[in-house]
């Protein structure tokens, strides 16, 4: 783990503005030095405010732009649970390139579903430029929970980019498995940022990072694994 910088706000909305303003830089800064820019969005666990100043953002060319989720669940790409959905609505319309995580063959099956994602990120040139995760209350990160495939999320081969994901307990809001980016995927960006809000989820990620990479948290085990310096957004409401 690399440097860890916290930028704190007193509210949403001017959090959300200096996240888009960083995002546009570093997407600016990418086409710039290669032509386009490759980051991964998470699909849920970010205020939305978030994303309405990203949209905002005058100096994004969305056409250079290859947006991959950080995770998705395993439902049809029209259902209201889908991650890749929701970043498509949003960013595609700008011109954005939204590779989805989930092929609908593979629907009843992680492994298959981890596999198939896998191959088709073969298919981008890595690493990415730019990581933007999200911390749920329970300390998770992208897809990466607790249950039989954890391990192989967070300690799995290096070269493996996205693994299916069977979370036990499943979550209530969401009783579906999960495609999700590993943390080898993740940790090699050349970028890296954490937004929450609340006190509860500052008091997790602060614990997670206090354990370091033997953390029971998600959030915790793949940020020790960050090459990166890491930038944490946190608002207060």
């Amino acid at each position: 783990m690399d440097e860890i910088e916290w930028w704190e706000f007193d509210s949403a909305a001017e959090m959300a503005e200096q996240v888009a303003g960083d995002i546009g830089f570093v997407v600016e800064s990418a086409v710039e030095a290669h032509g386009n820019a490759r980051i991964a969005l998470p699909g849920a666990e970010v205020p939305e405010a978030v994303y309405k100043a990203l949209l905002k953002q005058k100096d994004v060319d969305w056409s250079k732009v290859t947006l991959i989720p950080t995770d998705d669940r395993l439902v049809d790409s029209k259902d209201p649970l889908s991650h890749h959905a929701r970043l498509e609505g949003l960013f595609g319309a700008k011109g954005a390139n939204i590779v989805p995580l989930v092929d609908g063959s593979a629907l009843g099956d992680a492994r298959e579903a981890g596999r198939l994602a896998d191959a088709r990120l073969a298919d981008i040139e890595w690493p990415l430029d730019l990581v933007m995760l999200g911390v749920g209350a329970d300390g998770h990160t992208a897809a990466i929970l607790p249950g039989p495939d954890f391990e192989r999320a967070v300690a799995g081969p290096k070269e493996r980019r996205a693994i299916g994901i069977h979370p036990d307990p499943m979550p209530a809001d969401a009783a579906v498995d999960r495609v999700t980016l590993t943390t080898a995927a993740l940790a090699s960006a050349r970028a890296v940022m954490v937004v929450l809000s609340g006190a509860d989820k500052r008091a997790v990620v602060e614990r997670a990072l206090q354990e370091g990479p033997l953390s029971a948290l998600p959030i915790g085990r793949v940020v020790a694994e960050m090459d990166a310096a890491i930038d944490i957004f946190w608002s207060a409401e």
